[in-house]
C-alpha cells in the first residue's frame, strides 16, 4: 500500500472504535505504513490528518515499538498539531511514551527516547495544557508533565502554577484531574 492508498483508506475511518482498530491492525501488520501515516498525520491542515492521528494512537496502544524508529519526526512535529481531534491522540501517545519511559521495567522506549525527545514532549504538553484544548488532551498532558517532573525539577512548580491558574475556569473533568495531579505534586 502506497501513501496515496493509505490516504484514501483513512477517508473511511470514523470515530468508531471498530474502524480505528481495523485500520490500526492494517498498520501493525504492515509496519512500513507507519512512516506514511506519520506524514499524513503531520499534514496538520488537512482534515484527514485527524484520522491518521486516531490510527496512530490505536497502533501505539497495541505496540508502542512501531513509533520508536520515528521518534524524531513524531516529537519534532508535535507543536504543529492544532485540530482538537488530532491533539488528543497525540497527547495520548505522549502519555504512552512517558509512562513507558518512567516505568520500572526495562524496555525499548527507555533505550530510544532521548533528552531532545523528552524536551519536545514537555514543550508540547505545556502548550496543550495552557492552550484552548479539550480536557482529554490537557489531562494526558498533566500526566506526562507529572512524570517528566521526576527528571526535570523545574516542571513540577510550573505545572502546579498552570493548574492552579486554570482551575477556577476549568470544567468539572479538568478540575477532577487537576485535584488528582496536585495531590501527587505534594
Amino acid at each position: 500500500m502506497q501513501k496515496e492508498e493509505l490516504y484514501k483508506a483513512l477517508d473511511y475511518v470514523n470515530h468508531s472504535r471498530e474502524k480505528r482498530a481495523e485500520m490500526s491492525s492494517l498498520v501493525l501488520n504492515n509496519p512500513e505504513l507507519v512512516q506514511p501515516l506519520l506524514e499524513i498525520a503531520f499534514d496538520v491542515d488537512d482534515s484527514i490528518s485527524n484520522r491518521a492521528c486516531w490510527v496512530l494512537e490505536f497502533a501505539a496502544k497495541e505496540n508502542i515499538g512501531y513509533i520508536l524508529p520515528y521518534l524524531d519526526v513524531f516529537t519534532s512535529n508535535l507543536r504543529n498539531v492544532h485540530f482538537d481531534s488530532a491533539v488528543r491522540p497525540m497527547a495520548k501517545i505522549c502519555e504512552f511514551l512517558t509512562k513507558a519511559y518512567f516505568s520500572k521495567d526495562n524496555n525499548r522506549v527507555k533505550q530510544k527516547v532521548t533528552e531532545s525527545h523528552l524536551e519536545l514532549i514537555t514543550a508540547a504538553c505545556f502548550d496543550w495544557l495552557i492552550g484552548e484544548h479539550k480536557v482529554a488532551a490537557q489531562a494526558y498532558s498533566m500526566t506526562c508533565l507529572l512524570l517528566l517532573g521526576r527528571k526535570y525539577d523545574w516542571i513540577h512548580p510550573e505545572l502546579k502554577m498552570v493548574i492552579e491558574q486554570n482551575y477556577g475556569s476549568g470544567s468539572a473533568a479538568y478540575q477532577a484531574r487537576a485535584r488528582h495531579t496536585l495531590a501527587k505534586l505534594k
